[in-house]
């Protein structure tokens, strides 16, 4: 359960930080919104997951799949140039990930 409430904590960590940019320095009132509750809900769910896993391996995963995300996200709305080499390096960030998973 602790594995599966981290990944839905590293795509709340996603969400908060897309949000974060979208709300112009919480100047706008939708994404500022959500980026609160995101945020405290990425947050408990990372605290929750580091209950029964080591805190190195549970950050470096929400911060990876946040990481991915977030990025994935920026290149696909064209807000952030996408490239091979680019798609490579995320590969590379996810095959962390699961290798964690994997030798836990």
């Amino acid at each position: 359960m602790s594995w599966f409430i981290l990944v839905i904590s590293g795509v709340l960590e996603a969400v908060w930080a897309i949000a974060m940019g979208k709300s112009e320095g919480f100047s706008k009132l939708s994404p500022t919104l959500v980026f609160l509750v995101a945020v405290v809900a990425s947050m408990a769910g990372l605290a929750y997951a580091m209950r029964e896993l080591p805190i190195g391996t549970a950050y470096a995963v929400w911060v990876g799949i946040g990481a991915v995300l977030t990025v994935g996200y920026a290149m696909a709305t064209g807000d952030e140039s996408a490239s091979l080499l680019k798609a490579a390096f995320l590969v590379m960030i996810i095959g962390g990930v699961v290798g964690l998973k994997l030798i836990h």
